[in-house]
């Protein structure tokens, strides 16, 4: 393999932008793990399965301690999921079987998992983005076997832009803003734990650089995490700098400067993202970490306990509840009934409900519920909708349990073009463009070979949220953006000037996208979306504005 070096000028590597920021520093790459050894015959079955077995339970007691000592409720949750991977009793039960067929401890434990990789892997959607915590598990538990350490993040000496084929939770939770200034990975995806902790502490990150490996310990690297770009060879001159998309700001609404007012709101998981962060409100409250640690439904008295924790943090505020968006790409234990054979066109989000009415009853009473003790204006949005008559279904449920204020996601083409339609059964829209762009464009956003079809700046998208906001200023009801796409602040000009009421994104972006808006008027941003929906492709579309 050719390592990429500074010389004769920088080289260009292109990947998907998965949080937000520039930074510029020294790459030093994670180290590889522990090889498995040659295979030998096993002498004792069973006091192999004893190695084994201590083995996964030496691995599952160390993350559990990670997880209890984590510096944030995100990385604390997703340790525990990790945890409980360990913990389970399939692999086990798996590892001893393997043992007594002969495999010695690492080798049956790497097979079993390997056998569970090839699962999630077939699964897609968000269960594929989670065999990197297979990998990583598998490693940890070899590297017991073996009595040696597991690699950890490097220590060069100096704040640098770490380089991996992909982070595992434990080592994704590691990451300090204050030594990590940002970073760059050969796989992983958008919904990789990678990128929900990076964007949870405003680490510039692109994923799916399917070269980052060539980079050599200590050049010097600008990484771009909203364009996914990765200059190589930024020159020896350079003073190491990490900026994720942050600006001070006065006041805490959003408005351009001549006071068209654009609440600029906050895209959570739970009531601890929350904590220290001054928002106008939650435009995406993401329910599925409540439901992912659950072998059944969570029960309704759970469920009002964790969304009153939401709600009691935004008195007099805006709280958007999206009900469970999960199924045949998102599985959960208590959903799996059959392997779809295209799980992202299947059984998921409000199409859950066609099956177990009973999950999206019980979640939309306990939001009431809790909803009702709460000072919060709450709101409740269902995703994955795709007609008018899903939509009315949705809106009637909700009125009768006793909640105000209705709406759906518009993710679907199909939602999109009716629109108008729609908002004549609910209270408003919002527009999730990372799904809408993967349906409008038949492109896997997973995939770093299709990251130019994905672009937001692709004006047939900017189309079909133009047709949704359209809408909503005809019938004078909101439509919203929640999309990580409105975290950039040229693109938040464009969607402001489209006729877009809201945007929703990490709490870190929302400073950059207020100064962004508040340095122009409405008629310059309304000239930029003009400029955008004509272009042609998204470089022309960005240029555009640029020069706006």
């Amino acid at each position: 393999m050719r390592d990429l070096v500074p010389d004769p000028g920088p080289e260009l590597l292109r990947g998907l932008g998965a949080s937000a920021g520039t930074a510029v520093g020294p790459a030093y790459r994670l180290a590889d793990p522990p090889r498995l050894p040659a295979p030998r015959p096993v002498g004792d079955p069973e006091a192999e399965v004893q190695r084994a077995w201590a083995a996964i339970d030496a691995v599952c007691a160390d993350i559990s301690r990670r997880a209890d000592a984590a510096a944030d409720a995100t990385s604390g949750e997703i340790l525990r999921v990790q945890a409980a991977l360990a913990g389970d009793r399939t692999l086990r039960d798996g590892v001893a079987q393997a043992v007594r067929a002969g495999h010695e401890a690492p080798h049956a434990v790497a097979a079993i998992l390997a056998g569970h990789r090839s699962a999630l892997l077939a699964a897609g959607g968000l269960l594929a983005a989670r065999a990197a915590d297979l990998d990583d598990l598998r490693d940890r538990v070899v590297a017991h076997c073996l009595g040696l350490p597991m690699p950890t993040l490097p220590d060069p000496g100096c704040p640098f832009v770490l380089v991996a084929v992909d982070l595992a939770p434990a080592d994704a939770a590691l990451l300090d803003p204050a030594r990590v200034l940002a970073v760059v990975t050969s796989a992983g995806s958008f919904v990789s734990h990678t990128a929900i902790l990076a964007r949870a502490r405003g680490l510039p990150t692109v994923v799916a650089c399917g070269r980052a490996l060539e980079i050599a310990d200590g050049t010097v690297v600008t990484v771009d995490g909203t364009t996914g770009r990765v200059s190589v060879g930024s020159g020896e001159d350079y003073t190491p700098i990490s900026a994720p998309p942050t600006a001070p700001a006065a006041e805490h609404r959003g408005q351009t400067s001549d006071g068209h007012p654009v609440a600029l709101l906050a895209n959570i998981g739970c009531a601890a993202e929350l904590t220290g962060v001054a928002v106008e409100g939650v435009g995406l409250f993401r329910t599925e970490l409540l439901f992912q640690h659950h072998i059944d439904p969570p029960t309704l008295a759970e469920q009002v306990q964790e969304y009153a924790q939401v709600f009691a943090a935004m008195p007099d505020r805006q709280v958007i509840v999206r009900t469970l968006d999960a199924g045949s790409d998102k599985p959960l234990p208590f959903l799996r009934e059959h392997d779809e054979p295209n799980p992202a066109l299947g059984i998921r989000g409000l199409r859950v409900a066609r099956r177990r009415g009973d999950i999206l009853r019980t979640q939309i009473s306990a939001i009431a519920a809790a909803a009702r003790e709460s000072r919060a204006r709450v709101a409740v949005m269902a995703p994955m909708v795709t007609t008018v008559a899903e939509a009315a279904e949705f809106t009637a449920l909700c009125r009768d349990a006793g909640l105000p204020t209705v709406g759906v996601m518009i993710e679907v083409p199909a939602a999109a073009v009716r629109a108008a339609e729609i908002l004549q059964t609910v209270d408003f829209l919002s527009v999730g463009t990372n799904d809408l762009s993967q349906y409008a464009f038949a492109a896997d956003r997973r995939s770093g070979e299709l990251a130019d079809l994905l672009d937001p700046w692709q004006p047939a998208l900017l189309s079909l949220i133009a047709l949704c906001a359209a809408a909503g200023v005809a019938v004078g009801r909101p439509v919203g953006v929640c999309g990580e796409a409105a975290a950039d602040p040229a693109f938040a000009v464009v969607l402001t000037g489209l006729g877009v009421t809201s945007l929703s994104m990490s709490p870190t972006a929302i400073p950059a996208v207020r100064a962004a808006l508040a340095a122009h008027t409405v008629e310059e941003c309304r000239a930029a979306a003009q400029q955008a929906l004509a272009a042609g492709d998204p470089a022309t579309a960005r240029a555009a504005v640029t020069r706006i």
